[in-house]
């Protein structure tokens, strides 16, 4: 009898974090937080990081794992939330998968077969055959939320070398849990008022200091570019390449893209039960988490 395992996944600025802690709250939970960038120490509110108060005693794992700068990927994701789950339910806990990077998500809930095997030399060679535009197309057919601009040849096939690297198969899953995937996301109109409306509290909370002081203690414009989103265009506008104003008009039509993108990858799973957010979302999915614990493995 697999283990249950409970997943809140969506889009940037669709309250994910908050109902993850309302429900772990409610049913002796224990979250995993699934998201790339939050797993950095100091990059907080770039990164829409739960803090310490908005946690309400639930506890939290795979939030500042590594210092800026240092290399993480899929595969050491995988391994760390696997480790975190194992102890939560040894504790007899509930535990929550809950983030917004789809790859990172699906790796841990599903279970992909993952290697730390030297890359092949061969790939560059492989890969430098194909003109750029199909070198992105394969880059988008593994990871729909890509952020790299498509005319960037060689950041477009280091990304595809990492994958490889990683060993990711698709076809190669042993999910380790029963699964209970929950959507949260909003109709178009009102995310993109949600995303407007974030972007706005974080930079007056503070964002553009919490990039300088990043930058200002030797941390790469290269690391922080290549995060994509509020860092690289903080980046870019602390280092004079574009104006406040420019950086805060692209910056938000760039994270409604990079939501519509996710849209796009969770869209792909039918398993998703997505939540009516303009009801009672809460109770929605703790009838849903309460049946689904309730199910004889």
């Amino acid at each position: 009898m697999l283990p249950k395992l409970i997943v809140i996944e969506g889009t940037n600025a669709s309250g994910k974090s908050s109902l993850g802690v309302a429900l772990a709250e409610r049913f002796g939970g224990e979250i995993v937080s699934a998201d790339s960038r939050q797993v950095y120490e100091r990059l907080d509110l770039g990164s829409g990081k739960i803090m310490p108060e908005e946690m309400r005693g639930v506890p939290h794992h795979l939030l500042n794992v590594r210092k800026p700068g240092e290399f993480f990927s899929m595969a050491d994701f995988q391994r760390l939330a696997y480790e975190a789950i194992d102890g939560i339910l040894s504790r007899g806990a509930v535990p929550f998968l809950v983030g917004g990077t789809g790859l990172y998500v699906d790796a841990v809930a599903d279970g992909y077969e993952l290697s730390d095997r030297a890359p092949d030399h061969s790939l560059r060679a492989h890969f430098e055959t194909f003109e750029t535009p199909a070198l992105y197309e394969m880059l988008k057919e593994k990871l729909p939320d890509t952020e790299i601009d498509p005319r960037n040849r060689h950041r477009v096939m280091r990304a595809l070398e990492r994958l490889e690297a990683d060993d990711y198969r698709p076809a190669g899953k042993a999910s380790r849990y029963t699964l209970l995937k929950l959507g949260v996301t909003w109709p178009r109109e009102i995310l993109k008022q949600r995303i407007d409306e974030r972007l706005e509290k974080r930079l007056s909370e503070g964002m553009v200091n919490e990039v300088k002081a990043l930058l200002d203690e030797g941390i790469s414009e290269e690391f922080l570019v290549k995060l994509g989103l509020e860092y690289k265009y903080l980046t870019w506008y602390l280092t004079g390449k574009i104006g406040y104003e420019q950086m805060v008009e692209e910056l938000g039509n760039a994270i409604k893209k990079f939501a519509k993108r996710q849209m796009t990858w969770f869209r792909r799973d039918p398993r998703i039960h997505w939540l009516d957010m303009s009801a009672d979302p809460a109770a929605e999915a703790s009838a849903l988490i309460a049946g689904f614990l309730n199910e004889a493995g």
